[in-house]
């Protein structure tokens, strides 16, 4: 009995040579539509779907391998004599082998509209939408979850990804191993699932945010030592980072939140950046034409708390990062950056506990949903990327900030909204000198920040997330000296805020967006 093989794929990517390879081993290939017209174009035999089943392909190939022919032979059990008599009562040949990958419906929606993820495309045109209906694959899925479902027998593949070691199973075995179809059937009902998702979630305009977890990570552990934790991919939007050192310290579920933070803090700046993270609050960020100094100036603006830090750098980490990192022994948990020098990885590993990630995402992209559990439920938003530029500033006071105050006013409003809230943040030279963040008082926000900025408030900028409710924090701020202020303004309030920064001379500008992180 001859041995059949159906392949239709929409990513042609690596077919040609899987399909060679199945033939050498003496599979017949099925196939359909375009994917037979490629493996034709590579001279190598295929039979079309519409010969194997005697029904020719219609609707315009809406309608190809919704068959019998096909389906039972896919999906017969090979152990059930009942089932085996069925088969060959009917002429249905086994099918060993199932390659599908689906129409791809997320890569059009980014086409049509620049979205990549599919809870962001709402109100779409009905020329897209109709456009979009004709990207919903109907028979593919099937064929994949009967294929999966009959595990047992058939190999499903649905990830070019695999086809080389598939291959490799089939020339040394003649077959592929049974826990290698689990574990390509588990992948194919993650595909499918993932997929219906993406339809819903578009084609409900954003209304039903449903969410496929796959590839998932193990961690040292959870929040605390005694809870386990994971990390997962959000299906279609795979990670940019990759990790580069972990062998003697594995990442742990802090570490994964504290990494992102400190990302998403560099990247909101042009100028070369590094921040310094704890407990996913920043304890320093700087500035400068040089990252080495960049760094040095985040680590020094708060060196007692930089122990165990995260450090984040928005250039390729060089080499003389790294010395200064030995050379003043810092007890470092994670380095992330978009590169690194050779130099600069070797002697990282010297200090084999120092976990190192490479991250290619230049941006926080701003169709890109956030999840959170609360409630046993899940809240839903998109990511926070709104940009305040000088021309959003308005400055509510007599007295104006000079082009030099603006510059480090922006600075700081760009860290005070990755801190906690609720967040003070000083700034001096484009450094941060202090930061107060995750108090119930604001008060007690601009306390701690001046207390770890001693002396070097004098003259510093000062930023607030949300808006001073009473005059109190501004009052506060005077004492210590601080030069210029920036808040989102919109209390009930503001007037007499505003009349105290005007009373202590202190400029004051609103930026009309507030900056909470919660």
């Amino acid at each position: 009995m001859r041995r059949l093989a159906l392949l239709s794929v929409s990513d042609k990517h690596g077919i040609e040579d899987f399909a060679r390879g199945l033939v050498e081993l003496g599979f017949t290939i099925i196939s359909t539509g375009g994917t037979q017209k490629a493996l034709e174009k590579a001279k190598i035999n295929v039979t079309p779907v519409e010969k194997a089943t005697g029904f020719s392909e219609c609707f315009g190939g809406r309608l190809k391998t919704l068959h019998p022919l096909i389906f039972g032979g896919i999906l017969f059990k090979r152990g059930d004599k009942t089932h085996v008599a069925e088969v060959k009562k009917l002429g249905i040949e086994p099918i060993d082998l199932v390659c599908v990958n689906l129409y791809p419906f997320e890569e059009t929606l980014h086409q049509l509209t620049g979205v990549s993820d599919a809870g962001q495309a709402a109100a779409l045109s009905q020329e897209h939408r109709t456009l979009l209906i004709e990207q919903i694959d109907i028979g593919g899925p099937s064929l994949l979850r009967a294929a999966a479902k009959n595990a047992e027998s058939v190999t499903v593949l649905c990830d070019p990804q695999d086809y080389t070691s598939v291959l490799a199973e089939l020339k040394d075995a003649k077959d592929t191993k049974p826990e290698t179809r689990k574990r390509l059937a588990e992948k194919v009902f993650l595909h499918t699932a993932a997929y219906d998702c993406a339809i819903t979630r578009t084609l409900s305009d954003g209304d039903h945010a449903g969410v496929m977890l796959t590839n998932r990570m193990k961690l040292r552990y959870g929040e605390n030592p005694h809870q386990w934790g994971a990390f997962y991919e959000l299906k279609g939007n795979p990670p940019d980072w990759v990790v580069l050192q972990q062998e003697e310290k594995q990442m742990s579920y802090l570490n994964i939140l504290d990494a992102d933070g400190a990302w998403n803090l560099v990247c909101e700046f042009e100028e070369p950046t590094a921040a310094c993270i704890k407990h996913a609050n920043p304890c320093g960020v700087a500035s400068h034409k040089d990252i080495a100094e960049a760094f040095q100036r985040a680590y020094d603006a708060d060196r007692l708390s930089a122990f165990g830090v995260i450090i984040a750098l928005n250039r390729t980490c060089t080499k003389a990062v790294v010395e200064k990192i030995l050379e003043q022994k810092i007890f470092v948990e994670i380095i992330i950056a978009p590169a690194y020098e050779p130099e600069a990885l070797e002697l990282i590993r010297k200090k084999p506990r120092i976990r190192v990630i490479e991250n290619h995402c230049q941006k926080p992209k701003a169709e890109i949903t956030s999840f959170r559990t609360a409630l046993g439920g899940m809240l839903v938003q998109n990511l926070d990327t709104r940009v305040v530029t000088e021309k959003d500033l308005k400055c509510v006071t007599d007295t104006k900030p000079t082009k030099e105050q603006i510059r480090d006013l922006l600075f700081a409003w760009k860290v005070v909204k990755h801190a906690k809230s609720n967040a003070i943040v000083f700034v001096k030279d484009a450094c941060t000198v202090g930061i107060g963040a995750g108090q119930t008082s604001r008060v007690d926000s601009t306390i701690i920040a001046a207390r770890r900025a001693g002396e070097k408030a004098k003259g510093a900028m000062m930023a607030s997330d949300a808006f001073f409710p009473f005059p109190d924090s501004v009052e506060e701020a005077a004492k210590y000296g601080i030069a210029a202020i920036i808040q989102p303004g919109g209390s009930i309030r503001d007037e007499e805020v505003i009349a105290k920064a005007n009373e202590l001379k202190i400029p004051m500008i609103l930026t009309g967006i507030r900056g909470f992180r919660h």
